[in-house]
């Protein structure tokens, strides 16, 4: 067991944890978001991203310090965290990034390992290969072989209090990926970034992102904190926290500030094409995109980084307050609708239902059925495969109506999409349910599929079923066995 991380509360695969850093003396609550530093640039000096937005860590370069003599030297003689007047967490990238970029560094995993631990980093990265998305399946075995004789390279050097992270590769193969993060798991590093996920994002291709996280998370235990290294917009955050993310670096607050645009959270603005700030942060509140536009370079890339940051730490504290609540994925949902390409993410990722439902709590605020997607949410999924403990004989009515009947044995409610339960259920969650008047005929198929698996469970039970003119592709779904009425054209 990892002692450093502990879960405090969970929805879907999202979960409010404490990352405990000893090197620093802090615990950082996660999911977090670490803003990232370029040495040779401050956008927005770190003294202010403590105390005015309240950042508790943040990543820098530990190649680009020790590849430019003036910030070696102050690095190695001050520490990073007086060189950077930051009093949180401190993690260090490795230079693998211009790795992939260039080709080649002249630098090892212990090299580089060692000099974070000179310079007081508190968690440090090895020299892996970021393989990115779409090569042949040669190269990324390969480069994966190349990732875990790194990984081992780093657990070979004495790091002391500094916590290590465990980058896990493998390209866009999910096999790859599951073996690549069980290898890192059974390490004795730390911290576990899922890395070359940034060609996925910037060409939107989330439904893939989701597959990788999902397969990531096969390969590690719950006690594993995951960095999704490089994911830093805000309109993804509550999709990347449902799939189990905890962790995110963000260079882009200041390199969107750099070229005048405005991060939301259902995507990005270009200051140049806004009449009105959409947003209610201070920057926001106290200017005009026309003053924006009328500041020098520098004063406006500020106030726009300024702007990201805020909207970004607000929708991560947005996402750990529905973790809270327990609607969670109805925050993912809405987001979802923002663009078509995160509804795809959204999508992939009820598609790993059956892994979500295994860390979503079995009792929560409240289950909203906002869409078709909501009929493969894993509460009904718990729901389907509860029907097999729930026995039942002799005349069953299944009934979409309140009353009951004495022509029957028992008789059940059908709630779409959960499908039939006991009267004695329905003050029960998920069962309590908020859905809307005109049912889509997703939410009837899933109920039709809680029909067939309860006559499956109980095949000496004769079952009749009162639905309310569900549509032809649900009845289909339905047992011949059962006797079907429609209580639409009967009244």
């Amino acid at each position: 067991m990892r002692d450093h991380f502990e879960l405090r509360h969970a929805d879907a695969a999202g979960r409010i944890g404490e990352l405990t850093v000893p090197r620093a003396g802090v615990t950082v609550e996660t999911p977090a978001l670490m803003p990232v530093i370029n040495p040779n640039i401050e956008t927005i000096p770190p003294v202010q991203l403590e105390t005015e937005f309240g950042a508790q860590v943040l990543i820098t370069n530990s190649y680009i310090i020790r590849s430019t003599p003036d910030l070696r030297e102050r690095a190695l003689d001050e520490g990073l965290h007086s060189m950077l007047d930051f009093s949180g967490a401190i993690v260090t990238d490795s230079g693998s990034f211009q790795l992939a970029e260039y080709g080649e560094i002249d630098v090892t995993t212990p090299e580089i390992i060692e000099f974070q631990y000179d310079i007081g980093s508190d968690v440090g990265t090895p020299v892996d290969i970021p393989t990115p998305p779409d090569v042949s399946r040669e190269q990324a075995e390969r480069d994966l072989a190349t990732t875990e004789e790194a990984l081992a390279d780093a657990e070979a050097v004495d790091t002391g209090e500094m916590l290590v992270n465990a980058p896990v590769q493998g390209s866009t193969y999910p096999d790859l990926r599951e073996r690549a993060a069980r290898a890192a798991y059974d390490t004795d590093l730390d911290v576990f970034p899922v890395g070359a996920v940034v060609p996925l994002m910037n060409s939107y291709r989330y439904a893939e992102m989701i597959d990788v996280v999902a397969a990531a998370k096969r390969g590690l235990g719950a006690d594993a904190p995951v960095h999704l290294f490089g994911a830093g917009h805000p309109m993804m955050f509550a999709l990347a926290v449902a799939a189990g993310c905890d962790l995110f670096d963000s260079a882009a607050y200041a390199l969107y500030a750099r070229d005048d645009r405005y991060l939301t959270v259902r995507g990005t603005e270009h200051l140049d094409e806004l009449e009105y700030l959409p947003c209610e942060c201070p920057v926001c509140a106290r200017h005009a995109p026309d003053d924006l536009r009328a500041c020098d370079d520098a004063e406006r890339e500020r106030r726009l980084a300024e702007h990201n940051l805020h909207v970004s730490y607000g929708e991560l504290r947005r996402v750990k307050q529905a973790i809270r609540r327990g609607n969670l994925l109805e925050l993912v949902e809405s987001r979802a609708r923002g663009h078509p390409a995160m509804l795809d993410g959204y999508r992939a990722l009820l598609d790993h239902a059956a892994a979500l439902e295994r860390s979503d709590p079995v009792s929560k605020d409240a289950f909203f059925y906002l869409s078709a997607e909501s009929a493969r949410r894993p509460e009904v999924r718990r729901h389907h495969a509860r029907l097999d403990r729930l026995p039942v004989s002799g005349d069953v009515l299944l009934t979409e109506g309140k009353g009951g009947s004495d022509t029957y044995d028992h008789v059940w409610r059908v709630v779409p999409p959960f499908g039939p339960h006991p009267r004695e259920l329905s003050d029960a969650y998920p069962l309590t349910a908020e859905t809307p008047d005109r049912v889509d005929r997703a939410a009837q198929e899933s109920a039709a599929r809680g029909v067939a698996r309860l006559v499956d469970a109980n095949p000496d039970a004769t079952v009749t079923l009162a639905h309310d003119d569900w549509d032809a592709s649900a009845l289909a779904l339905v047992p011949d066995s059962v006797t079907l009425r429609n209580r639409v054209v009967d009244s």
